[in-house]
């Protein structure tokens, strides 16, 4: 399953079920679960553990050393969960000791042509950044967010669960869950409807969310002032309570 042109390093540990392609290299401490390929030339550092069945694609450059001019070598991670797609020339940077050691990405993820995860970010599940888009570092990508092609988010940047991204957005403050985003810079164009109903939010809930957003973002109110009315919506539309508390927690701001 390892061709013979690949280069593995012995302190490495694949799976018998890995398939590594004609000139990839595969460097010390990393780790690779059952079911997953690599493509040919790409280059996977550690340390890093990778999971199951994912499908790394040729030219990509996966666990190297973080872009960050305080980085001095110190002993980082990377972190990739089972099912994920990483497309060509991707690239992926371990963590830093400013932060948490590890960069993370969960399962069902897609990742198009040419785009970036710098240090220290969080990527949940089932999570597509289109061709270009790139993220600083210590961002968070919440489950099943999309971000267009050639988005830009600035570091620190949070992007909630379900949201949409369009084409070109450039981030630098938080998009809530749900919400719909674009422009340079990125300002909010109501909710991702038509992601919600595929992914089998009931009706009466995606009318509560519009509610919420006219709440948020169209009736005047101060950022308090409509968590409270959001609040009293929650008893009977439970999908609003991850919105309230993305919104108190944000620390950058959100999208306006």
């Amino acid at each position: 399953m390892i061709h013979p042109s690949a280069l593995v390093d012995p302190g490495a540990r694949l799976d018998p079920g890995v398939e590594v392609g004609p000139f990839a290299v595969i460097g010390p401490e990393v780790e690779i679960g059952a079911g997953t390929r690599i493509g040919p030339h790409a280059v996977v550092r550690g340390p890093t553990r990778i999971g199951r069945d994912n499908r790394i694609f040729q030219f990509t450059s996966i666990g190297e050393d973080p872009q960050d001019k305080k980085y001095a070598g110190e002993p980082t991670r990377l972190e990739i969960g089972d099912r994920n797609q990483i497309r060509e020339f991707v690239t992926i940077h371990r963590g830093t000791v400013q932060d948490q050691g590890v960069t993370r990405i969960g399962d069902d993820n897609l990742l198009m042509a040419y785009t970036h995860v710098a240090h220290d970010c969080r990527i949940g599940n089932d999570v597509i950044m289109a061709n270009a888009a790139s993220l600083g570092g210590h961002v968070e990508v919440q489950d099943w967010a999309i971000l267009g092609g050639f988005t830009i988010v600035h570091q620190f940047t949070r992007i909630g669960a379900h949201s949409f991204c369009a084409m070109g957005s450039v981030l630098g403050r938080d998009v809530p869950p749900y919400v719909t985003v674009g422009g340079h810079p990125a300002a909010p164009h109501g909710i991702n409807s038509e992601g919600l109903r595929r992914r089998g939010f009931e009706p009466a809930a995606i009318q509560a969310i519009k509610r919420a957003y006219r709440s948020l973002y169209l009736a005047g109110l101060r950022r308090e002032e409509a968590l409270e009315r959001i609040a009293a919506m929650t008893t009977e539309t439970p999908e609003l309570r991850p919105l309230i508390d993305f919104i108190a927690a944000s620390a950058r701001g959100i999208v306006r």
